[in-house]
């Protein structure tokens, strides 16, 4: 059962999330100037806090009910983990205070962190994964970690192609065949599972005594979140029609 837990948090923090940093990796080139890239964002600024719960709460299940795993990876992984932390909290800084002020140094500024703080992302969970799935480290560790960049990239371009309209649309079905973005998002949110799950099968996971009671409280806690979440997509179904609060 907790082999299951981390697994559902993992896999949807993979395909939820990947969504919002594979728009924030290819920000400059779906939004062209500073509306468009506002109007891009505001694609995915209802869901991409949301996301993040799935990623607190895959970290949660490690620590408690993984803690010989969270230990073997944190040590083995060290930079790769602060570095994903970094460019979590460079990118959500973007996302937050670029709306800020009005300036455009300021908005281009803060832009350039979203896209960094995103590729920062993507690339330290392929890295992770690549660890896990090949255990291999250092530069060629580059290889699988673009690879799931890559994935990220395309699931982002689908996922913003079912949320923008007209040009921006167009721009970001480029590799759905025109209304083929739901084929495409389907098949890259496999993809991310896919890779997920192998990753998944090459770990011990064998779960800690001390924290075996976790594991009924969260699944109790799992309809809520689950609630919440089709809530927040079911509320901004409609494609984005301006710019956001962000």
């Amino acid at each position: 059962m907790e082999t299951f837990v981390l697994a559902f948090f993992v896999l949807g923090y993979l395909v939820l999330a990947g969504a919002d940093i594979g728009v924030g990796m290819l920000l400059p080139y779906l939004g062209r100037g500073p509306a468009e890239r506002r109007e891009v964002i505001a694609a995915i600024a209802p869901f991409f806090l949301g996301n993040e719960v799935w990623l607190v709460a895959a970290g949660g299940v490690l620590a408690g009910l993984f803690p010989q795993l969270e230990g073997r990876l944190l040590s083995e992984n060290f930079v790769v983990v602060v570095t994903l932390v970094l460019a979590w909290v460079v990118r959500d800084m973007g996302l937050w205070l670029r709306g800020r002020l009005a300036g455009a140094r300021w908005q281009g500024f803060w832009d350039g962190a979203v896209v960094a703080g995103s590729w920062g992302l993507a690339l330290s969970i392929g890295s992770l994964l690549g660890d896990v799935l090949l255990g291999i480290h250092g530069p060629v560790a580059l290889l699988p970690a673009v690879v799931v960049a890559a994935l990220f990239g395309v699931h982002g371009l689908s996922f913003a192609a079912l949320r923008l309209r007209g040009p921006l649309r167009r721009r970001a079905a480029v590799l759905s065949g025109g209304a083929g973005e739901v084929r495409t998002y389907a098949l890259t949110a496999a993809g991310l599972v896919l890779v997920g799950v192998l990753a998944g099968l090459r770990l011990p996971l064998a779960p800690g005594a001390p924290g075996a009671w976790l594991a009924p409280v969260i699944i109790a806690i799992v309809p809520f979140l689950v609630a919440s979440q089709a809530w927040v997509w079911w509320t901004f179904r409609g494609r984005v029609t301006g710019p956001s609060y962000l």
